[in-house]
């Protein structure tokens, strides 16, 4: 144990009389910093009492309150008739544990396991300020401080507790107002016994997973088409069988050209906005794959999360629509403009098959009461609409200008058309060279192109271009870059 220590309290321990905190406890969390930062150092002996408070200038008794919470938690040791020594807890505690309580794990486990190659994921790590993605919004155009106000407003509220106690059916304020807004926004007529609110899109393909599908189940999929929902079904046991896509949507014809009836158990589609090339599904094929579903009696699975970005008078009606629900299992999202975690996705399908399905809800996790009751509020106050024609009023401009940078810097070198819905642009090549080479380039310039973003076979090359997350000023940097690495 060392002398009493030289550095002057008042170094290190500043007091603001302006603060809530009590002076002797600012002196407490200041003295924790001071050891934690090696500014004490373990076993340094303190002053006495009397002469810190006079370094301080404050009265001995905080002091004393002081060093008796320091005491209390272990940050110094006091032995009668020698001295006050510091002791830093942290360091302690380890010793206490055991010197090989804190060694990492081995880099490989000792143990097996399973290990799904199905399950690998294409997006990468990155530290790039500027980034194309698949088509992300731009989280910013609707103030959190805006969504924050209304589930302030559900958390002020005396009756929530009482009301979450007795939520075991979900929220059925939410369900209602949620139901109420997709009739009026989709031409739906559904009460909330057809809707299951599920927060997260994995868990939606999860469930239908568990729900619909036996290991061998013929699922058809767009030849390009969306790697989640392909990994979950595969992994589930799924035999995925791909089917041509033109400028049209789906090929649905050649279901009829190439299986038999029976044999398919569903086809899974976005005939809004496919993914990737961002083409709708044409009303005659809608018409056809309908027709199909109930000729060979397999499930159509819809899903419809880019409706919001769409414009109204680009809506056309959805499958389940048309269906009425018969053979059309629909999925969707709300507030895919909102601040994540603000955000909700949703089955519509037979009553009998969602109570099945909320069976599942139990593996993820309690519904979040409270974010479905703020939700709830949003619809019910109508801010849902004007957020929605913010969003859109913004995102139709971002759309034009993206377009025009893309025809100017890159002009005959590519094809695209601008897309009705969704959030990106698809954006066909002209001639032939690597993408990988493209990407390398581009990110040695300061411009990340995920390699989710990448589409390259013997007859295509192309990228899935998002542009909503981008403002002018990025847009335009990022073409150019893009431009200048080509």
């Amino acid at each position: 144990m060392s002398s009493p220590v030289n550095i002057a309290f008042r170094s290190f321990v500043k007091i603001d009389r302006s603060k809530k905190d009590p002076v002797y406890l600012q002196i407490v969390y200041q003295f924790i910093n001071a050891v934690k930062t090696n500014l004490l150092e373990d076993g340094d002996q303190l002053p006495g009492s009397r002469k810190i408070a006079e370094d301080l200038q404050v009265h001995r008794k905080t002091i004393m309150a002081s060093l008796v919470e320091l005491q209390e938690q272990g940050w110094i040791n006091s032995i009668p008739n020698i001295g006050t020594f510091v002791k830093n807890a942290e360091l302690s505690s380890v010793a206490a544990i055991g010197s090989g309580a804190f060694r990492s794990p081995p880099e490989k486990a000792a143990f097996t396991f399973r290990k799904e190659f199905i399950l690998d994921t294409p997006f990468l790590e990155h530290r790039e300020d500027l980034y194309f993605t698949d088509g992300t919004p731009d989280y910013g155009i609707i103030k959190g401080e805006e969504l924050a106000r209304f589930f302030a407003s559900v958390l002020k509220r005396a009756n929530w507790f009482n009301e979450l106690q007795q939520a075991t059916g979900g929220n059925m304020f939410f369900r209602d107002q949620l139901s109420y807004y997709l009739n009026i926004t989709r031409g739906f007529h559904l009460s909330r016994k057809f809707l299951l609110p599920i927060s997260g899109r994995e868990q939606v393909f999860s469930i239908l997973s568990q729900l619909l599908i036996k290991t061998g189940d013929i699922i058809l999929v767009e030849n390009l088409s969306y790697f989640l929902p392909n990994m979950i079904f595969g992994q589930a046991g799924a035999q995925l069988r791909t089917i041509p896509v033109d400028e049209d949507g789906m090929r649905v014809d050649f279901i009829r050209e190439h299986f038999k009836a029976g044999e398919i158990r569903a086809v899974y589609l976005n005939p809004r906005c496919q993914y990737p090339t961002t083409v709708p599904l044409s009303e005659e094929r809608k018409k056809t794959l309908l027709q199909l579903a109930a000729q060979y009696n397999f499930i159509v699975i819809e899903d419809d999360d880019d409706f919001e970005f769409s414009l109204p008078k680009d809506r056309s009606a959805s499958l389940y629509r048309k269906d009425g629900g018969n053979r059309v299992i629909y999925i969707g999202a709300f507030g895919r403009f909102l601040t994540p975690g603000f955000q909700m996705h949703f089955l519509i399908a037979p009553e009998d098959f969602l109570e099945e399905g909320k069976k599942y809800l139990n593996i993820f996790g309690r519904p979040n009461f409270l974010m479905e009751k703020t939700l709830g509020d949003i619809i019910h106050q109508g801010d849902v609409h004007r957020y929605q024609r913010k969003f859109h009023s913004v995102i139709s401009e971002r759309k034009k200008i993206f377009a025009q940078l893309l025809h100017t810097q890159l002009k005959s070198e590519i094809t695209f058309s601008v897309p009705l819905s969704g959030l990106a642009f698809w954006i066909k090549f002209n001639r032939s060279f690597s993408l990988n080479h493209l990407q390398k380039r581009a990110r040695k310039k300061g411009l990340l192109i995920p390699g989710i973003c990448l589409y390259q076979n013997q007859n295509l090359i192309a990228l899935r271009l998002g542009f909503g997350h981008l403002s002018k000023n990025e847009m335009g940097e990022a073409v150019r870059l893009l431009a200048e690495a080509y």
